[in-house]
């Protein structure tokens, strides 16, 4: 029977060429994964990107995603309207369902993360 011990993220980093300084990254205020496909895409600007790995951020917490586009705007440091370009953005590209909860409620939006060519 073969034994494999979970080692700790800071462990795996220290052979990297990354260094983390402070708090370790799994701890301090948790950490966001950004599929790679999503990442090396050309077709989406850098604020979709960002959009994308920020709606991701508040899924991972609490497994739905209905942040409104005012809490976005604020915790991306952008306008509501540059948030509704970004989100129009990526659900023209197929990543993104927005369903829309009625007058004075918040989105839900439904992450694609099958992974494709972008």
């Amino acid at each position: 029977m073969e034994f494999r011990q979970e080692r700790h993220i800071g462990e795996i980093l220290k052979d990297r060429n990354i260094i983390l300084k402070g708090a370790d990254a799994a701890t301090a205020k948790g950490f966001t994964q950004v599929p790679n496909f999503l990442l090396k895409s050309n077709k989406l600007s850098a604020g979709d990107k960002m959009t994308f790995a920020m709606l991701l951020s508040y899924a991972w917490q609490n497994d739905f995603c209905f942040p409104g586009q005012a809490r976005l705007a604020i915790d991306m440091g952008l306008s509501d309207r540059s948030v509704r370009t970004h989100l129009k953005s990526l659900e023209t590209n197929g990543l993104l369902e927005i369903q829309r909860r009625g007058q004075g409620k918040t989105n839900t939006y439904v992450l694609n993360l099958i992974p494709r060519k972008l």
